[in-house]
């Protein structure tokens, strides 16, 4: 789900434990209700699943599950944050909100100084907040996978995953950009490949060869033979990719499936003789919401 893993994660990780280890020593009770509730398989998951938050970061390596009306946290879904960005939010969130009250409480001239952290924690809820979009309903549009601004459309004599030529749509992301990732179009993943690497800043070129990335392979649910490519790309503060798709699985257009923590860079490869580029370098566009380019 998050392979660079990350400071934030191992906390939450470590959390997940006690939380675990207090539920089946003082609640077994609940346990045993939610196991009866879960659906699918807990085959491949790399740690114990009580109840749906531990799920969060495991969901695409089982397929276990509950029924929405079965979720006691589905209502974690409708906060206006990132459901992967919640333990950064505390964990980071809280301490700069005890520093401002503390700071602020001062009898001292530099109790203005509580505008630092202050900035720092609206920051970081502005970072991951999670918009709803308007999704378009064009049967030909391929909408944007990320929010940000275009940085590259470049052809491409030859990409082996669409075997021809194809067309690469690069979206730079900055600290100020929401960082949930959407799917361009109804489709299903096929493949899949996550490769370490550099923490270059996503406005160099470079970045987009020697920086960690993930990249997905899409087949179309709509037009058969027709395949594009995400590629998510860590930068100089993001350092975290979070990927929850598992091959085989179904995404609607516009859902969301993972994001990239504090400024990075996206992109989108499409068959150039399928499709129409609607956009230019420069222009700014919203995941989910611009149209990219149109199949012809």
């Amino acid at each position: 789900m998050q392979p660079g893993g990350g400071v934030c994660y191992s906390i939450e990780l470590a959390w997940g434990h006690v939380r675990r280890w207090f539920l089946k020593t003082f609640r077994s009770e609940y346990v045993a209700k939610m196991a009866e509730l879960r659906r699918g398989s807990l085959a491949g998951a790399p740690h114990e699943v009580l109840d749906p938050r531990d799920l969060k970061f495991c969901s695409n390596q089982c397929t276990a599950h509950w029924a929405p009306e079965d979720d006691p946290f589905r209502w974690r879904g409708n906060l206006p944050f990132a459901r992967w960005g919640l333990a950064e939010l505390q964990l980071m969130g809280w301490p700069l909100f005890v520093a401002v009250l503390m700071i602020s409480s001062l009898h001292s001239p530099w109790k203005w100084t509580a505008v630092v952290p202050l900035a720092i924690l609206a920051e970081i809820l502005y970072f991951f907040r999670d918009p709803w979009r308007h999704v378009p309903t064009d049967a030909d549009a391929v909408i944007s996978p990320a929010d940000g601004v275009i940085a590259e459309v470049t052809e491409l004599d030859h990409y082996d995953f669409l075997d021809g030529p194809a067309v690469r749509i690069g979206i730079f992301l900055s600290i100020f950009n929401v960082h949930i990732n959407r799917a361009p179009r109804a489709a299903s993943v096929v493949a899949m490949d996550y490769k370490p690497g550099e923490f270059l800043n996503a406005m160099n070129p470079e970045s987009a060869i020697r920086n960690e990335f993930m990249w997905i392979g899409f087949a179309d649910a709509d037009r058969p033979g027709l395949k594009y490519a995400v590629r998510q790309i860590s930068g100089l503060f993001a350092r975290r990719i979070v990927c929850a798709l598992r091959p085989g699985q179904a995404v609607q257009r516009g859902e969301d499936f993972g994001m990239i923590k504090l400024g990075s860079r996206t992109e989108l490869i499409l068959p150039r003789d399928a499709v129409t580029v609607n956009v230019v370098v420069g222009q700014k566009v919203l995941a989910g919401a611009t149209i990219l380019a149109r199949l012809k």
